[in-house]
């Protein structure tokens, strides 16, 4: 990287000789051949079609449906199989040899789950990135934001350096080259971020010595440049895309999405959600895709209503996650300036983050109820919900004692269940509820709480989660994106809920349990072997 943090020619040169992707999305190149296909069921999930390769010019594509479709007998599905080919999930990549170790199993995930630019097909939905790359699993074929951070912590365990490398220049090309890090490296995902963790990768980059972290000063900051867009215009009451000025003149952000479609790689579910919801459709599919900006899709914590997704309302919500991140970024900013001698960056950026904590504090910490919350700025109310998010702030250090020692207390008596922290208090089915668990969330209860003098509680969180992960193992041979946190007799499964299936791999699992077997040597864990029971 270059001294003024712009990367060097060489990866530069290396995306250039990666095929290039459609610059349009398949919704928009497609148009009505795309939304035939959709509403067709020509595919069983919805995702299948976006990430299709196209075998010819997709224009020429589009002309050839517009000029067959009328045509006796035309077979919808026979047309797009014959000029596209489908990128089908391995079936059976993620699974163990028998007898193989738990830590042994992740070390060898790191190449199965790692993709090459060059190898990308032309004219799809892949777009183009510098450097090798580490995908979660199953249909999700692709680089994630907010999941590469964790599936991160893993790959430094591994000894993996080479692909944190690859990792930092494919993130900081993102955000040079769009502004900031998509939801991931497909066209659909460009209207959307996911949660702003670029500064935890720089942190982790740090820790491992693979750099200096002041070369990333320059996309922190394009990256803050990016959520706050248009806040300084705002006066109380009013929002534009990721901001909300309160009525107090306090700045909190909330999930956004630039489009107000259905998901491409969600469509027929988007619109059956819409169909149902009695509201205005852009509404509903403006929820639905910051939601998805979350990276909770989908969960109550959005709703009105536990057992009613159509009653999204994401963009009323104020998030503690993402303000704590974002309090991070800003808190990460002021300190590589003072580094660099920035001097007037760095005070502007104390005084921002100093400016948000407070907000939070006002805002989202409910002193009754003792945890923090999200707050509908809509309804001028704080959500009725506890979920794990609410440890967040303890992991960034936005916390006081007092109130670091209050949600311990609140995790310890409503979300610390057999398997880990659950994820909420509700049972909604969607995925991102009750009974699941999820490794991200694991890591920033297990880290905050250890940061804020509750060592105990994180130490049993640890060892709950990995006996999760390591009792599935033994049976199935695998890790897997989610868990059932309340154990059957045969021990941990995976878990449910949601648009699809439960996926295998598994990138974010792999890479928070290879930490916490790294942290702690003696945990039964590293005894568990693939094909046995527990």
């Amino acid at each position: 990287m270059s001294p003024d943090g712009s990367l060097p020619r060489d990866t530069l040169d290396r995306v250039a000789h990666v095929p290039v992707a459609d610059p349009l999305t398949p919704a928009d190149r497609y148009r009505e051949l795309f939304v035939a296909v959709q509403r067709g069921r020509v595919f069983e999930d919805s995702k299948s079609f976006v990430d299709c390769v196209p075998r010819a010019s997709p224009a020429r594509i589009l002309e050839s449906y517009r000029r067959d479709r009328d045509q006796p007998g035309f077979d919808l599905a026979a047309f797009v199989h014959e000029h596209f080919r489908e990128e089908k999930a391995p079936g059976h990549h993620y699974a163990s040899d028998p007898g193989q170790s738990l830590k042994q199993h992740i070390d060898g995930l790191w190449q199965v789950l790692t993709r090459e630019p060059r190898e990308h097909p032309a004219n799809g939905s892949l777009l183009p990135l510098p450097q090798a790359y580490v995908v979660p699993g199953g249909r999700f074929r692709e680089l994630y934001y907010w999941d590469s951070y964790f599936t991160m912590l893993g790959l430094a365990e591994s000894g993996r350096h080479d692909l944190l490398r690859t990792m930092a220049d494919n993130f900081a090309w993102l955000i040079e080259h769009y502004g900031h890090v998509p939801n991931g490296n497909r066209s659909y995902y460009l209207s959307r971020s996911q949660p702003p963790v670029f500064a935890l990768m720089v942190g982790l980059f740090e820790e491992h010595r693979l750099c200096q972290a002041l070369r990333y000063l320059p996309h922190l900051r394009r990256e803050h440049d990016w959520w706050m867009d248009g806040a300084d215009a705002l006066r109380p009451g009013e929002a534009h895309r990721h901001c909300v000025r309160l009525e107090d003149g306090s700045l909190l952000n909330r999930y956004w999405d630039d489009r107000d479609t259905p998901r491409e790689e969600s469509f027929r579910e988007d619109e059956a959600t819409a169909a149902q919801s009695g509201r205005p459709a852009d509404e509903v599919y403006r929820d639905l895709r910051a939601a998805a900006a979350s990276g909770w899709d989908f969960s109550a914590r959005w709703c009105d209503r536990t057992d009613t997704l159509s009653s999204i309302r994401t963009t009323a919500m104020l998030p503690v996650d993402l303000n704590s991140l974002l309090y991070k970024l800003e808190s990460e900013i002021a300190r590589l300036a003072a580094l660099g001698g920035q001097t007037d960056i760095a005070t502007d950026f104390a005084a921002r983050a100093r400016e948000r904590q407070a907000a939070m504090d006002r805002w989202l910490w409910d002193a009754q109820r003792q945890h923090y919350v999200d707050y509908d700025w809509r309804h001028g109310q704080a959500s009725p919900r506890l979920t794990a998010a609410t440890t967040t702030p303890l992991f960034v250090g936005a916390a006081a004692p007092a109130q670091a020692a209050a949600v311990a207390a609140t995790v310890r008596d409503r979300l610390l269940v057999q398997g880990g922290v659950a994820t909420s208090e509700d049972e909604s089915g969607q995925q991102w509820d009750r009974p699941n668990g999820w490794a991200p969330l694991q890591w920033l209860a297990i880290r905050g709480f250890a940061q804020n003098g509750e060592a105990g509680l994180a130490r049993e969180i640890a060892s709950r989660w990995l006996h999760t992960v390591g009792s599935l193992y033994q049976r199935e041979c695998k890790l897997v994106e989610k868990y059932v946190l309340v154990h059957e007799a045969d021990g941990a499964h995976g878990g449910g809920g949601g648009e699809y299936p439960l996926q295998d791999g598994f990138g974010w699992t792999n890479g928070v349990s290879r930490r916490l077997l790294h942290e702690d040597h003696a945990h039964p864990a590293h005894r568990a072997r693939a094909g046995t029971r527990d």
